[in-house]
């Protein structure tokens, strides 16, 4: 059963005037890159979660390594979703994070999803005329939120419109008999993170990992990470979400270069490595290595190689790199 509960960008109201960007100084170079945003999440039972994100939500299946499931939900936007008895999170841990879908075509998304046996939290859907953005918010069978959106023209979008504008959904196969209609797209994605310190946050994504900030909403900041992946810290005092010490989430950013991306965080005195090391995930035909923001959020950097399963994934990624 999906709940759906209507919200607007996070859940807290837009401020009446955009606040000026302060962009953190940018230590990353081209040299570090992210051909692709992922996240994964953690199921007691992943099957039922797979029929959720597969048959429900329509996504692809680029990956089954059978304890996990990569998805693509936008060109370079994955959600993996993790058998909880096999990962680093339990399933029963906090959900502290809404993984945002934004799409044109906002209330036919609404519309498709109280047809799917929908326990709503307000029977009405109303956008409002000169907001910043509009949305409602759908949850997984296990709990973790997802904000169906929708950025519109606006002061506060002047650095992200552009490159919304400039992006293609993607859309059901031509072949989809059920589930998603073929007119439904998702043109990216945004990992809303909750903090007790945003401005730490912010100044991490943006200025270690280098990725630029494009929204500055006050108590929420949105930092491009790659052409469809953005990253969302909001402060959790605020969002939907308030703050938690454990997450049942890891980040994950795909790049072609995990040696480099290695080398310079170990210059980062403010990434935290787990373990010091690049290590081999043969289980999934990957080099990873596993450190933390500075809210304890996982972050995972991959570099996925050809291996017997990667087919589709290695197909999809080679129009990013």
């Amino acid at each position: 059963m999906i709940m759906v509960i209507l919200l607007t960008g996070c859940g807290v109201a837009t401020p009446e005037a955009p606040l000026k960007l302060e962009e953190p100084p940018m230590q990353k170079t081209d040299q570090h890159d992210v051909i692709a945003n992922n996240a994964f999440f953690y199921y007691a039972d992943l099957e039922a979660a797979w029929r959720f994100y597969g048959e429900v939500l329509g996504l692809e299946t680029v990956a089954d390594y059978g304890f996990a499931k990569i998805m693509r939900i936008a060109e370079t936007s994955y959600l993996t979703l993790v058998d909880a008895g096999s990962g680093i999170h339990s399933a029963d841990k906090p959900k502290t994070v809404a993984l945002a879908l934004v799409t044109d075509e906002l209330d036919g998304w609404y519309d498709y999803l109280l047809t799917q046996d929908a326990t709503m939290k307000s029977t009405s859907f109303s956008p409002k005329a000169g907001s910043a953005h509009d949305g409602f918010v759908a949850v997984d069978p296990e709990g973790y939120f997802l904000e169906f959106e929708r950025f519109n023209h606006h002061p506060e979008n002047a650095q992200l419109m552009p490159i919304l504008d400039a992006l293609e959904s993607i859309y059901p196969t031509a072949d989809a008999t059920e589930g998603r209609p073929p007119g439904l797209g998702i043109k990216a994605t945004v990992l809303w993170l909750y903090t007790n310190d945003l401005e730490a946050m912010s100044h991490f994504y943006g200025g270690v990992m280098g990725f630029p900030l494009t929204v500055d909403q006050g108590w929420a900041r949105i930092h491009t990470s790659s052409p469809t992946g953005f990253i969302g810290p909001v402060d959790g005092a605020k969002g939907m979400h308030s703050w938690t010490e454990d997450k049942a989430v890891m980040l994950s950013f795909l790049t072609t270069d995990i040696d480099d991306w290695f080398a310079y965080l170990k210059q980062q005195p403010t990434f935290e490595f787990r373990d010091e090391a690049i290590v081999d995930e043969d289980r999934a035909g990957a080099r990873v290595f596993v450190g933390f923001d500075p809210d304890g959020y996982f972050i995972e950097l991959d570099e996925f190689y050809e291996a017997p399963g990667n087919e589709a994934l290695l197909a999809s990624l080679a129009t990013n790199s």
